[in-house]
């Protein structure tokens, strides 16, 4: 009698603690907010007075460099937007040619998830942790303190979490076009 009232309890402690992991999943799933399309980071929505200066694959660059049509720093503190709802998972000045860089992850549904990268900031305007809705201003542009003209660096990575790198290479695996992957993911 003890042996089957031991294992009932058991039995009824592991079927309390799968539903217990099952309910946290479900909350999990409902406080993922997904994307609803992609805008472009600059000249919100679709990167008016901007060009890509330098473009995916172009001398082997992991992203796009975009530019105001001003040239020089003429663009220098100008917003940057987030291009899509996601979360703030880096917010740091890493120093060296990056400087200020900002990673967000975005939910596109229950599967798929893709990191955009920002580079060069003058000033960021979040945290990591935060949410932050699509066309929600995160930084300015900058220079890295004059390395460099003003311009954002923008990478897309569709496996998120991949090392900061170095913004070449010929290894595209894990990086995706940005400027064509925010065109095919309009609304």
């Amino acid at each position: 009698m003890k042996k089957t009232v031991l294992i009932f309890s058991m039995l009824m402690s592991m079927i309390a603690c799968s539903q217990n992991e099952n309910q946290a999943q479900e909350e999990t799933k409902k406080d993922i907010i997904y994307t609803d399309g992609f805008d472009f980071p600059v000249g919100k929505p679709d990167a008016k007075g901007y060009y890509n200066a330098q473009k995916f694959t172009e001398n082997n660059h992991l992203g796009d460099d975009w530019n105001g049509v001003g040239g020089g720093n003429t663009d220098l503190g100008d917003p940057i937007y987030n291009i899509a709802n996601g979360y703030v998972t880096f917010a740091e000045d890493v120093g060296g040619g990056w400087g200020n860089v900002i990673r967000i992850v975005h939910h596109i549904d229950e599967n798929t998830e893709v990191e955009s990268l920002y580079a060069h900031c003058d000033t960021m305007l979040v945290n990591e942790g935060d949410y932050i809705e699509k066309g929600e201003q995160i930084a300015t542009i900058g220079n890295v303190n004059g390395i460099y003209y003003a311009h954002l660096h923008l990478e897309i990575r569709d496996e998120v979490g991949l090392p900061l790198g170095g913004g070449y290479s010929s290894d595209t695996q894990g990086y995706v076009d940005p400027t064509l992957f925010i065109k095919q993911n309009r609304q």
